[in-house]
């Protein structure tokens, strides 16, 4: 499974941004797609993660209220909308899938992606 993550970018504070996680294929049918991010200096951090077979999203607690994860399955892709952004939400982001059966835990995931920078300025 390869994963492709796109969209991050420079924006200032309360913009928004849609983040594309762009999968080759699933591991199982009920694998999931989770999101993660890392700031300079610090540890990678959960955001939000989804499973392939189901609509129930599941956040961090610094996505809960601005951050929506969504499937689009005829194109194998899940989606990180990103509203009212922060300083604090700059960090390179990346996309993982895997069985994951503890959706916040990144040795859960066994592939991931590039990473795509997110910048936010003040």
């Amino acid at each position: 499974v390869q994963l492709q993550a796109s969209g991050g970018g420079l924006v200032q504070a309360g913009a928004s941004l849609r983040l594309s996680c762009v999968a080759s294929a699933r591991t199982f049918s009920d694998s999931a797609v989770g999101w993660f991010r890392q700031a300079p200096g610090k540890e990678r951090e959960f955001v939000a993660a989804i499973r392939w077979s189901s609509n129930s999203p599941y956040y961090g607690d610094s996505a809960k209220g601005r951050f929506t994860i969504s499937i689009d399955n005829a194109k194998n892709t899940v989606y990180l909308q990103m509203n009212n952004l922060k300083p604090g939400d700059t960090a390179v982001y990346y996309c993982a899938e895997g069985p994951a059966e503890r959706l916040s835990i990144p040795e859960s995931y066994a592939n991931w992606g590039q990473g795509t920078l997110v910048t936010v300025s003040s």
